[in-house]
């Protein structure tokens, strides 16, 4: 069978409003390439930036692994919530020298033979663009035991290193526990130590107005 050809009256013809690229009876106009190249361009941007974010992100513990870490041996831990009142918050910002997103916070108890093994709270903030969480954990009197970074989503090379995380040991929510006083600052990632430096300073502030003051019967 010979192919039929335009001219050919049995040859099927199609209506100018089905055919291939036409709209209306009119032509649909060609996307320019530059055009095309451009959105291209920008859709890889975005998936190769959140590409670059996921492959970046670091979680070095869970919430569970890293309380089992905190208090070792401990027969329960305690998850006791708060919700800080307008003037809890503002106490503990005074406290802190150092802002509270939420008004909603953990702290997590270690209890052992009836007696407190010690407290922890978790806080999450960002650090440069992308956020970090880090756990502080607390002796019973309330001095600094140790911190730990649990996830740490900016690149590695703002990662603080565990030598430097070792200088918060020890430390009370005194003036002493700032940047350049006795807490020094990472050449490259200041961003880094300020955010880390502020969240311990918050968890000092939480632990003083939440469960110290209430203990003593002071305000």
């Amino acid at each position: 069978m010979r192919p039929r050809s335009a001219a050919d009256p049995g040859a099927m013809r199609l209506h100018p409003r089905t055919a291939p690229g036409v709209a209306g009876g009119r032509p649909r106009a060609p996307v320019p390439t530059s055009r095309r190249w451009r959105y291209a361009a920008v859709l890889g941007l975005v998936l190769g930036t959140l590409a670059a974010r996921e492959a970046g992100a670091t979680v070095f513990l869970a919430k569970d692994e890293a309380l089992a870490q905190a208090f070792p041996g401990a027969e329960r831990v305690e998850d006791r919530v708060f919700i800080l009142t307008d003037e809890q918050k503002t106490a503990v910002e005074k406290l802190a020298q150092a802002p509270l997103e939420s008004q909603l916070w953990t702290i997590h108890v270690g209890w052992k033979a009836g007696e407190v093994q010690g407290y922890a709270v978790i806080d999450s903030h960002v650090v440069r663009t992308l956020p970090e969480s880090v756990m502080v954990v607390l002796e019973p009197d309330g001095t600094l035991r140790r911190v730990e970074i649990l996830a740490f989503h900016e690149p590695p090379e703002y990662l603080p290193t565990s030598r430097w995380v070792e200088q918060f040991k020890g430390r009370a929510l005194t003036d002493d526990l700032k940047l350049g006083a006795g807490i020094q600052g990472i050449t490259g990632a200041t961003l880094s130590a300020t955010a880390m430096t502020a969240s311990v300073r918050r968890a000092l502030a939480l632990f003083t107005v939440l469960v110290k003051a209430p203990a003593s019967g002071t305000r």
